[in-house]
């Protein structure tokens, strides 16, 4: 075969391969546009609602919603306030340690592939898309009647600890499989046992990860109703700790999403319902900023 004719073979060849690639461009930026008006709808829609809670939550914040008392004149949502943090800061507390500790036995520990850790994760995933409301039953069955706990704050931190669980668990463990591999076994190499290298190895890098999965554990904290209602009780009041101790975990008090639900429902308050919008909104801002600079300073340090 001559030179012009090994050309002419190649030409005929890419040809069709050409031709072949030509429907694809357009496809190519449907699909990106198509991603870009997802974004854009994602953006507005999110901005209406904030915007909406924001114009109609501002202008009744006053004073009288911030005193420490509750009365059905002031309609205080300062009690709602301190219970709200008070009641994440102990299904946190609960949930955290025994979540990132069974991602990590389950991913450094048991065996690979194994049933159990199958069945264990199959668990995990099923018991995220249980609705709040089956968590609330089950803790005003077990926790409020059966233990005797009452309506009480306890009742409410322990029925959110078990409901956020199964999120804290299967983020940390996607965390911790992401690490490489290599990390694990230069700690190996430098005769660091299996527990040193996950703690000062292992657990460092994945470190972010796991605090994502702790904040979406803490947004659903903040802002859950149904399950509190059957355990926690609706009680505009503070827990006194500090004058009963432990006893005042029995009491039963109120969340802001509580509070919202309250106000709405009763249909005399409306326009503090909204302030309480606003306050709610800004809490919740509030903690993930202080999320975002943990992740990245955790990020730096392990840099």
């Amino acid at each position: 075969m001559s030179p012009s004719d090994a050309m002419a073979a190649a030409a005929s060849d890419a040809a069709p391969r050409a031709s072949a690639l030509l429907p694809r461009i357009p496809i190519a930026a449907l699909l990106r546009w198509l991603v870009y008006l997802g974004a854009a709808l994602t953006t507005a829609i999110l901005a209406l609602l904030v915007g909406f809670i924001l114009v109609n939550g501002i202008p009744h914040l006053t004073p009288s919603l911030f005193e420490w008392t509750y009365t059905s004149q002031n309609v205080s949502l300062m009690p709602a306030l301190i219970g709200t943090l008070m009641m994440t800061a102990l299904a946190l507390a609960m949930a955290v340690p025994v979540g990132v500790g069974s991602a990590i036995y389950l991913v450094e520990y048991a065996r690979p592939g194994s049933r159990f850790v199958a069945a264990v994760r199959m668990t995990a995933e099923t018991l995220q898309g249980i609705p709040s409301i089956i968590y609330g039953l089950f803790g005003m069955l077990f926790f409020v009647t059966v233990l005797g706990w009452g309506l009480s704050l306890l009742a409410g931190a322990c029925t959110l600890a078990i409901m956020i669980l199964p999120v804290i668990m299967r983020t940390a463990e996607e965390a911790l499989l992401a690490v490489p591999r290599g990390y694990r076994k230069g700690g190996f190499a430098l005769g660091t046992g299996r527990v040193r290298t996950v703690m000062r190895c292992v657990l460092p890098t994945a470190a972010p990860g796991i605090l994502g999965g702790v904040l979406l554990g803490l947004g659903r904290c903040v802002g859950e109703v149904a399950a509190l209602l059957f355990t926690a009780g609706t009680v505009a009041q503070i827990p006194d700790l500090g004058g009963e101790g432990v006893f005042a975990l029995f009491e039963s008090c109120r969340t802001l999403a509580v509070h919202m639900y309250v106000l709405a429902s009763e249909g005399l308050h409306v326009n503090e319902t909204y302030a309480t919008a606003v306050v709610l909104l800004a809490m919740v801002a509030v903690l993930n900023a202080a999320a975002a600079l943990a992740a990245k300073k955790l990020g730096k340090d392990i840099r």
